[in-house]
């Protein structure tokens, strides 16, 4: 008997040390795959030089839907599709200007509209300006806020490591400044950009009046972080100078665009998806080569490089480009109506939307036995440097998933250089490192082939 037992034990050993074998030499093969003909490069090449910034509602959004289409469609895929959406339609208009009027010496700053913003009149908007930390600072200042242009300047903390709690931590001022600073009077309200280097370049995105009339609402924008310097010096000096800007910024009538997908209908399971994927739109200030023009490319890479190995997938992968991610969310809540609609049973879905950097590992959303179970994975990652399997956030787009039953995560690269470029106008292709892009690209793919392979608790 104890022989019997003691033979099963071996045998079972035996099969968990074969699996581990071909998942090692599974990944090494993706790894491989992508840092010597990935497609990758080529593809955020095009999607960035030839195409540009990819705002939603505008030509080159558009344009940006036919290109990915037709790669897709090129790698003999089963399934490759539009799914429509109707996505807001802002606007920049000419270039903003801005200058700190002190003592009638006019110094020129950078600053750039947010997203969403109303234009100021023609002639531009000058005002006297009061400095605040954050939100929670402005009921306090109550009505010295009246007739002033309210400058939000709490910068992004540079104790953090994790480089997005720093920007979570400040990015309500961004979004929510201007409303926040209308209610007591304000004329207009300029905001720090979410930066932790000093420079020049102002970083735009999203903001919003919530449900402030619109007669109330107030022109907004960003300041670079040099900029913003310079303006908290100088009201150091003298309270009472000025602050002139001019935007001519507007929203027009929304726009229909589409998501973009593809997939490989799974042998065992084809009723159960997983989905890669990141945001095809960028903001208009650059090309969105780091955000989302990356995470976009890597993950039509994991569905080229499973191709092009003829890899027989348990359970359907479905990569999906969405649509209106920066000043909306359009894209990924019309995903998952469609997807409700049909009853669409998801059981991953696993996004890239933190830049083309180094692959550092994944952040996961889950249950703890699947937490668990993905941390297993981590001894395979590691002969890549890619170690780090934390619970958080995964995304944005796919955070709009309700399957029953299903596992959410987001690849995690270096962080510390991304928000030099996040939502401002050096996000360019020259800004990309190739092995780095494809290295993201074999991390991505190994996480959905282990999880396809061994499926979710």
């Amino acid at each position: 008997m104890k022989k019997t037992i003691l033979l099963t034990a071996l045998v079972l050993n035996g099969l968990m040390s074969f699996a581990q074998s071909n998942d090692e030499k599974n990944i090494k093969l993706f790894y491989k795959k992508a840092l010597t003909e990935s497609k990758c490069y080529s593809w955020l090449k095009y999607l960035s030089n030839d195409i540009g910034s990819r705002l939603s509602g505008s030509s080159n959004a558009a344009a940006a839907v036919e290109y990915t289409k037709s790669q897709l469609e090129g790698l003999g895929l089963d399934k490759v599709y539009l799914q429509e959406v109707m996505v807001p339609h802002w606007v920049r208009g000419e270039k903003e200007t801005a200058y700190i009027l002190d003592n009638k010496i006019k110094t020129a700053v950078p600053i750039c509209a947010l997203g969403g913003s109303i234009a100021t009149a023609k002639t531009g908007l000058t005002a006297e300006v009061i400095e605040v930390q954050g939100i929670k600072d402005l009921e306090a200042l109550g009505d010295k806020i009246k007739g002033k242009i309210v400058f939000f300047n709490r910068p992004m903390n540079p104790e953090n490591i994790e480089t997005f709690m720093s920007y979570g931590a400040c990015v309500d001022q961004r979004f929510a400044g201007a409303k926040e600073a209308a209610k007591f009077g304000a004329v207009g309200a300029i905001v720090r950009s979410m930066n932790l280097r000093l420079d020049d370049f102002p970083h735009t995105g999203a903001q919003s009046y919530g449900d402030l009339p619109k007669e109330k609402y107030i022109p907004t924008a960003a300041i670079s972080t040099n900029g913003a310097e310079l303006l908290s010096e100088s009201l150091k000096k003298n309270p009472a100078l000025k602050f002139y800007f001019k935007q001519s910024c507007e929203t027009l009538p929304d726009v229909l665009s589409y998501n973009v997908i593809g997939e490989l209908t799974g042998t065992e399971h084809p009723e159960n998806i997983m989905v890669v994927g990141g945001h095809l739109d960028s903001w208009d200030l650059a090309d969105g080569s780091h955000d989302d023009g990356a995470g976009v490319v890597q993950s039509m890479e994991v569905i080229r490089t499973l191709k092009n190995i003829n890899y027989k997938p348990k359970n359907t992968i479905r990569v999906v480009l969405f649509m209106n991610e920066e000043n909306g969310g359009k894209g990924g809540a019309k995903y998952e109506e469609a997807a409700k609609q049909k009853n669409e049973n998801h059981i991953f879905a696993l996004e890239s939307d933190s830049g083309g950097f180094t692959p550092r590992g994944f952040s996961i959303e889950s249950d703890e036995a699947n937490v668990k179970k993905i941390q297993g994975f981590k001894e395979l990652f590691e002969p890549y440097l890619v170690h780090s399997f934390t619970i958080g956030h995964a995304g944005s787009d796919i955070g709009h998933l309700t399957s029953k039953k299903i596992v959410k995560a987001g690849l995690k690269p270096d962080s510390q250089r991304y928000f030099d470029y996040h939502h401002a106008a050096n996000d360019k292709f020259d800004a990309i490192n190739k092995r780095e892009l494809e290295l993201g690209a074999a991390t991505m793919t190994s996480l959905i082939y282990l999880i396809d392979q061994k499926g979710i608790e």
